[in-house]
């Protein structure tokens, strides 16, 4: 999905919110009741008034991304709900340890990494409460126990179409096949982070079906991922990925489908083979001990509507997670939706769960590899 410079750092448009949110604090007192209507939930609403007098914080990664959050779902939500909503930010995972530990929770609805949502899953998020969330429009397993899907977009294979356009690479297979497809490959390369992409990729290059990628054999990856590697180019930032392909350093890249779009868009020549690309989402999350968890459920609800989801992409680029959303964008745009059936039904089943529980170790070897 076109993905915009994820957790930009510029904060300014959100500055006057964050100093509100400093000067009047945060997560008060619940009203000692929270009458949100009867009848089954439905994505993309609220009874008119329901949090009166109720002040929340919203928490999420800044610069568009966050503003795009705020306009198309969080201050709509606080007009018709009648909550007063802050804007707080960046995520710190740290920061939320401290709140539940000390009992002193002031976020409400946290923006997070899916896979460190997964991980922390009764332990410093709470579960959901499905009673108040509406997730039938959520694609299916994509919703979990303590978490669902802010938006959705992918790491996906990028390429030249002036080098290869006449034979073009169509998966990870042809991404490490330096001889059928010569020429420099752009891949992540943070030596302090590890995610689905490069031991995935590496592996089915070497011959694992994709329904037997887990548990994931990082030894053999990584062999598979030496056979290639004076070929590599490593990029650090989703900004240095897309100036990969601005400059044409690279013929291909594994990258992060938005930044390939924004390349693509200005006038980069590279086209993306969506075959096995691989979800990637930021998720939306109640931290432990919450003062006022029915109204985090409520906005959680609000913000999963077809409406708001879909203003969301037109804001953000962002696929929607809604399948009634039907954003407005032009046809370029339109074909980087990771949630259109034809690239969804292509997807590689990244297992969250496991790398949840393993990352810390992937990132070990990830690392060493990295700095051998």
């Amino acid at each position: 999905m076109p993905k915009l410079p994820k957790r930009l750092s510029g904060m300014s448009a959100i500055a006057a919110s964050l100093l509100l949110s400093a000067a009047c604090g945060a997560g008060s007192a619940a009203p000692a009741t929270v009458d949100l209507g009867t009848g089954p939930a439905k994505s993309g609403t609220v009874k008119k008034d329901a949090l009166s007098g109720l002040n929340m914080t919203f928490v999420s990664y800044g610069g568009a991304y966050q503003e795009g959050q705020q306009k198309a779902a969080v201050d709509p939500f606080a007009q018709e709900s009648g909550a007063k909503i802050l804007q707080d930010g960046p995520t710190d995972y740290a920061k939320i340890k401290a709140q539940v530990d000390s009992s002193n929770v002031t976020w409400d609805v946290i923006d997070a990494d899916s896979i460190w949502a997964e991980s922390q899953c009764g332990k410093l998020l709470q579960p959901l409460d499905y009673k108040i969330i509406d997730k039938s429009k959520v694609p299916e397993g994509l919703a979990g126990e303590c978490s669902v899907p802010a938006m959705q977009y992918g790491m996906v294979l990028a390429y030249n179409k002036n080098k290869f356009g006449a034979n073009p690479p169509k998966g990870w297979k042809d991404f490490f096949d330096t001889t059928k497809f010569p020429g420099k490959r752009g891949i992540s390369g943070n030596p302090g982070d590890s995610a689905p992409g490069p031991f995935e990729g590496a592996l089915i290059a070497d011959g694992v079906s994709p329904d037997q990628l887990y548990p994931l054999d990082a030894d053999r990856a990584i062999k598979k991922l030496q056979t290639v590697r004076s070929n590599l180019v490593f990029w650090k930032t989703g900004a240095e990925s897309q100036q990969l392909l601005e400059s044409g350093e690279v013929d291909m890249a594994m990258l992060w489908s938005g930044r390939a779009y924004a390349a693509v868009k200005n006038g980069a020549p590279y086209d993306v083979a969506f075959d096995q690309w691989m979800p990637v989402m930021d998720s939306l999350t109640v931290p432990k001990n919450a003062k006022n968890p029915k109204a985090s459920m409520a906005l959680i609800n609000y913000y999963l509507g077809a409406q708001q989801q879909a203003k969301l992409t037109e804001l953000t680029s962002y696929s929607p997670i809604n399948t009634d959303a039907k954003p407005n964008l032009d046809p370029k745009g339109m074909s980087f939706l990771t949630t259109r059936p034809e690239v969804a039904d292509k997807a590689l089943k990244i297992d969250s769960k496991w790398w949840a529980q393993h990352q810390s170790e992937m990132i070990e070897k990830w690392s060493a590899w990295l700095g051998g």
